[in-house]
């Protein structure tokens, strides 16, 4: 099956994929601040570069897509019908890196939570979420 988008298309689409300030890593941000905790972003002297860091309880938070990081079970992380191979490589390649950056953390005495995409969609329950996991 070929693309529905010229290739020129395809190239600005993608382009426009961010790995910082995404929507969801922004709506997270506001429920967090809104619970009262303060935060880093994207700490680059910690393994993977959480997007938000909590150094004062040594916790943090990472937001990942559910179709980059493959959510298991989610209708979110489905996949490309096209370059079938590339995309699997693309995808455990990505969860490999999670696995190690999660060990790495864990390893510098770093408690970690995930935030998945489709987690936004029950705001309620993910603020209880998070502030179970904040709280000391």
């Amino acid at each position: 099956m070929a693309d529905h988008v010229n290739r020129a298309k395809r190239s600005l689409i993608m382009a426009a994929v961010h790995s910082r300030d995404t929507m969801p890593e922004i709506a997270v941000r506001k429920i967090v601040h809104s619970l009262g905790y303060r935060y880093r972003l994207h700490d680059s002297r910690l393994p993977g570069r959480p997007d938000l860091v909590f150094p004062s309880r040594r916790k943090v938070v990472f937001v990942h897509g559910c179709f980059w990081h493959r959510h298991a079970q989610c209708k979110y992380a489905s996949s490309p019908k096209t370059r079938v191979a590339y995309w699997q490589a693309k995808f455990f390649a990505n969860v490999a890196r999670d696995r190690r950056t999660r060990r790495e953390l864990k390893n510098l005495g770093w408690t970690q939570m995930t935030v998945w995409q489709c987690e936004l969609k029950k705001p309620e329950k993910l603020t209880e979420r998070l502030d179970d996991f904040l709280a000391d």
